[in-house]
C-alpha cells in the first residue's frame, strides 16, 4: 500500500445508498483535486503532477462496520520535468495518466483516507 492521505468527502458520505452516490463521488472527489490526492506513485509518462482538472471513473463501494470502501479509477495529468535551462530539450506538454485508488471513509462524516493501488485489470 503506498502512503495514504486524509480526505474528507460528506456529500459522497451522505449520498450512500441512493440513486445519485455515484455522480456525488466522481464529483466531490474531482473538485478535491489533483494536489490533495495521491497521484504521484501512479505517474508512467511523467515525473511531476499537474494541477489539473482530473477526471474519475467509479469501480467499486462496499460498507462494512460503519466504513465505505470505494475504488476508483482517477485519469489526470502529468509532465515530464527538465531544468528549466533555456535550452532544455524536454518537452512540457502534459502527458495522460491514469492510476486506481482506494478510499476508506467513515460513514456518518465522510472523514477518512486515500491511497493508491494496483490495478487489477
Amino acid at each position: 500500500m503506498s502512503s495514504a492521505v486524509h480526505i474528507c468527502l460528506p456529500r459522497t458520505a451522505s449520498a450512500w445508498g441512493g440513486l445519485d452516490f455515484e455522480a456525488v463521488l466522481k464529483a466531490e472527489l474531482a473538485a478535491v483535486g489533483a494536489a490533495a490526492l495521491p497521484l504521484q506513485g501512479g505517474l508512467r509518462r511523467g515525473s511531476v503532477v499537474v494541477e489539473a482538472p482530473v477526471e474519475v471513473m467509479f469501480l467499486s463501494a462496499r460498507e462494512r462496520g460503519g466504513r465505505l470502501r470505494i475504488r476508483v479509477g482517477v485519469f489526470y495529468a502529468g509532465i515530464l520535468a527538465g531544468c528549466g535551462c533555456a535550452d532544455d530539450p524536454t518537452p512540457v506538454e502534459a502527458e495522460p495518466e491514469y492510476c486506481v485508488l482506494m478510499l476508506d471513509l467513515e460513514r456518518g462524516t465522510g472523514r477518512g483516507r486515500v491511497w493508491q493501488v494496483e490495478d487489477e485489470a
